[in-house]
C-alpha cells in the first residue's frame, strides 16, 4: 500500500487566510485583479458571496465596493479608485505592503531601486508603481550585469521567489558597488513551505504539488519539488489526477501553494487514497 504524507508546512499563508475573510464579509463587491491566484477559491467566493473579479481598473463602471487584491495594485490606479469615490476595501497582504514603502521611501532617499522578481507580476507591477524614480525588475545575476547604478542601490524582493536566487543577486551588488542596502522581503511563510517541500520531495517517489498554475509561489513549490523528485506533478484540482502517475509509488508526497484552500487539499488526498 503506498504511503502518503502531507509536507510539514503548506497551503494557506496569512495573508491569504486574511483575504478570504475580508471577501467573504464584503459581499456583493469586486476584486481589482484576482484576490489570489486560484481559480477554484475564485469561484467558490463568486457563486457564496457574489465577490466578482474585475480584470482591469477599466472594468470599474458602476462599481460601488472595491476589494485590493492580496498582491497589492499599481499606486496610480489606487489613486483612480479613491478619485472615483469607490469604497475601497483593501486586502492587500501586509507582507506585500512591506516592499510597497520601503521602495517608496528609499527612492526618496535618493538610492535606486533593484526588485528581484517577475516583472509581469501584479504583486511587483504594484511594488514598482511606489518607487519615485525608475525600479529595475530582475531574475538573475545576468540582468544585474547588464544594468549601471548609482553608488545607492536598495534590493527588495517579490515575496515568493527562493532564498537562494536573491542572495546570488545581492552578492553580486554588494561586491560591486559601494553602498547596497538589502531588504529580505520574502515572506517567512514562503520560506517554511519551500523547505518543507524540499524534504519531504527528497524522500518521495513522487510529489503532488496543489495550486493554481498561474501562482508564482505555487509554481515555485513545485521547481523546487522536480529538483529532489522528477516525478513532481503540479494540479489545481484532483480531477488532473491520473492513476498511472502511481504505478510502482511507495512513498507519495503532497504538498500545496499559499492560495491553496484546504477543502481542496483534502479532495486531491481522498482521490489519491482511492487509487
Amino acid at each position: 500500500m503506498m504511503e502518503v504524507r502531507l509536507a510539514r508546512h503548506y497551503g494557506f499563508c496569512f495573508g491569504v487566510k486574511r483575504a478570504i475573510q475580508i471577501a467573504q464579509n464584503s459581499k456583493n463587491a469586486s476584486t481589482i485583479g484576482p484576490l489570489i491566484h486560484n481559480n477554484e477559491e475564485i469561484k467558490r467566493l463568486n457563486s457564496d458571496f457574489n465577490v466578482k473579479t474585475l480584470h482591469s481598473i477599466d472594468e470599474l463602471n458602476d462599481t460601488k465596493k472595491a476589494i485590493i487584491r492580496t498582491h497589492g495594485i499599481p499606486k496610480g490606479d489606487l489613486k483612480y479608485l479613491k478619485k472615483k469615490g469607490v469604497d475601497i476595501i483593501d486586502a492587500t497582504c501586509p507582507f506585500v505592503t512591506k516592499p510597497q514603502q520601503i521602495c517608496e521611501q528609499m527612492s526618496d532617499e535618493g538610492y535606486d531601486i533593484v526588485i528581484f522578481g517577475d516583472k509581469n507580476h501584479p504583486e511587483v507591477k504594484g511594488v514598482a508603481s511606489y518607487s519615485q524614480t525608475k525600479a529595475y525588475v530582475v531574475l538573475s545575476v545576468e540582468d544585474v550585469k547588464d544594468l549601471k547604478f548609482s553608488s545607492k542601490i536598495a534590493v527588495v524582493s517579490q515575496t515568493t521567489r527562493k532564498i537562494e536566487e536573491f542572495l546570488q543577486i545581492t552578492n553580486y551588488l554588494v561586491t560591486h558597488y559601494k553602498e547596497v542596502r538589502v531588504f529580505n522581503t520574502i515572506c517567512n511563510a514562503t520560506f517554511d513551505n519551500q523547505n518543507a517541500a524540499k524534504q519531504l520531495a527528497q524522500n518521495s517517489d513522487i510529489m503532488i504539488v496543489i495550486g493554481g498554475k498561474n501562482s508564482s509561489n505555487t509554481k515555485q513549490l513545485h521547481s523546487i519539488c522536480e529538483e529532489f523528485c522528477k516525478d513532481s506533478f503540479l494540479i489545481e484540482s484532483e480531477k488532473e489526477i491520473k492513476n498511472e502517475w502511481f504505478k510502482n509509488k511507495k512513498r507519495c508526497g503532497v504538498t500545496a501553494g499559499a492560495s491553496t484552500p484546504d477543502w481542496i487539499i483534502q479532495k486531491v488526498i481522498g482521490k489519491i487514497n482511492k487509487i
